[in-house]
């Protein structure tokens, strides 16, 4: 039977490694947040930073403003031209190409790099492993495992799995055993569960509403019970790891660990929740939340 942990833990992303680190968060407060993305620093909307900032003068290549709406809309302020097609960064092999998105986001999440670490440490020691990313957006988790054997990569944008495919490409791992799927994540997990698979690992960061390749609508309150449940018979004994995140909801992770628990509790190993959270660099750095997780583990 799998313990459940009830205190939670706090998966902290400090500055990226390198003397040129790919990420950064130099500051935060007021209700936003300045980030360093390579040669390139940038200002976006963060509801969580509550406090004031520690540096008076915040200098960047761009600037989020948010819309009136509550939908995430609003478009970027630059100062100058960034360039045509973005610029390549790294985390550690995985080498990827960062640029604004109409979605506030720079085509990544750099906050998960300590759970692509975490889910590396699940799987010491293996090789051939069978790990499934869903949501799995522009594939650097999808790189990150895949030195551990055979990943499946579904997201419901064929942008996006255009860019994944090219930042594998740029990583010089396009020979890797990766099938890049286009496809709805909750009906492809629904019809692994009918053909009998099951994975070593399994990934997934589901939005809080969004629509499949076909027009399948995705609400996370509705919907995420539906495919933990389907994930879960995806997993066995042998199994190694479930990692959940969830951004921009009001719950808890302890509402999350508890989904699990339910559905994974008669499996061996442990169930453990918290937040993602960025520290801040310099003296005084502060942490700041980012999302919620939850996240199964049999090794």
């Amino acid at each position: 039977m799998a313990r459940l942990v009830q205190q939670p833990l706090v998966m902290e992303c400090e500055a990226w490694p390198g003397p040129d680190p790919a990420y950064r968060l130099i500051d935060s407060g007021g209700g936003r947040k300045w980030e360093g993305f390579g040669p390139y620093s940038f200002i976006r909307p963060e509801p969580q930073a509550l406090w004031q900032p520690r540096l008076a003068d915040w200098q960047a290549a761009g600037e989020f403003i948010p819309g009136a709406d509550e939908d995430g809309g609003g478009r970027w302020h630059l100062a100058a031209p960034l360039p045509e097609g973005g610029w390549p960064l790294a985390w550690h092999e995985v080498r990827f190409i960062a640029r604004p998105t109409p979605f506030r986001h720079l085509q990544f999440f750099p906050d998960m790099a300590p759970v692509w670490e975490w889910m590396r440490a699940q799987l010491a020691g293996m090789e051939g492993a069978e790990m499934l990313n869903l949501f799995a957006y522009t594939g650097l988790g999808t790189l990150a495992l895949s030195r551990h054997g055979r990943v499946t990569h579904v997201d419901a944008s064929k942008k996006s799995v255009a860019q994944a495919r090219a930042n594998a490409a740029l990583s010089g791992m396009e020979d890797r055993p990766i099938r890049w799927l286009i496809d709805d994540a909750a009906r492809f997990t629904a019809r692994e569960v009918r053909r009998g698979k099951r994975y070593d690992g399994i990934i997934l960061d589901p939005p809080k509403f969004g629509r499949g390749p076909e027009g399948e609508v995705w609400r996370l309150e509705e919907h995420l019970a539906g495919l933990i449940a389907d994930c879960a018979r995806l997993l066995d004994g042998q199994s190694r790891f479930l990692f959940l995140t969830v951004y921009a909801v009001r719950m808890s992770s302890l509402a999350l660990a508890g989904l699990l628990n339910e559905v994974l509790g008669h499996l061996p190993g442990q169930i453990e929740h918290g937040d993602l959270a960025v520290r801040e660099e310099g003296e005084g750095a502060r942490l700041l939340p980012s999302a919620i997780f939850a996240r199964w583990s049999n090794h």
